[in-house]
């Protein structure tokens, strides 16, 4: 799968067709232009860009996602534990602890998310 980092107005322009899919893309080009004052033709060039990242697909001038936004967060949450952390959940855990103590909630949730794990 390509990398799917996204710079800031990519991941802002891919909130908002996630919130309004399917969308023409005539209407993404009349809401950029009024949200983040795009012309036109950046409206068109972001939105190529983020369907070559396989992202969405623009078919009849109708735009709709190829990855949901929770499969979007979930590949880049993967791509971040493999880069940074060698693929190590646990040493990514240890790394995000040291700063932020987890909460009694957390913990529980995390308890009960391996527990699940364990069952599969």
């Amino acid at each position: 799968m390509a990398d799917l980092q996204l710079g800031l107005f990519e991941k802002q322009f891919a909130e908002f067709i996630w919130e309004r899919e399917p969308v023409s893309s005539t209407e993404l080009a009349r809401i950029a232009l009024e949200k983040f004052n795009w012309k036109k033709s950046t409206t068109y060039t972001v939105l190529r860009r983020l369907c070559d990242k396989g992202l969405f697909q623009n078919e009849n001038g109708v735009v709709t996602s190829l990855i949901s936004k929770d499969a979007f967060s979930s590949i880049r949450s993967e791509q971040f534990v493999n880069d940074d952390f060698e693929g190590s959940l646990p040493a990514f855990l240890t790394a995000f602890t040291r700063r932020k103590k987890l909460s009694k909630e957390e913990i529980e949730e995390l308890e009960e998310l391996i527990e699940k794990m364990k069952e599969l």
